[in-house]
């Protein structure tokens, strides 16, 4: 998946949909910012005021909330149907 904008993604330290999250977007080797709420309240209220959810992860992208982990799984596949297939 290439990134056509900026990813971000807040996340806690203890979720596991985090850090599966985390772990695909290393494994398609895209540049995101994380920003780790777990014991940051103010970060984590601004997580909860841009995606009015209080669970994480939460993943935007160019700024507009695509959701979590499902969401970014989701996604990942449907740029990978767009990618030529090498022969």
């Amino acid at each position: 998946m290439e990134s056509q904008g900026l990813i971000e993604i807040y996340y806690k330290t203890w979720c596991p949909y985090s850090q599966a999250a985390l772990k695909l977007l290393d494994d398609l080797g895209v540049a995101y910012t994380g920003i780790d709420v777990t014991n940051d309240p103010v970060r984590e209220a601004e997580m909860i005021r841009r995606s009015d959810s209080t669970f994480v992860p939460e993943i935007f992208i160019d700024g507009e909330l695509i959701g979590g982990y499902t969401e970014l799984k989701a996604f990942a596949q449907l740029a990978a149907l767009d990618m030529p297939v090498a022969a």
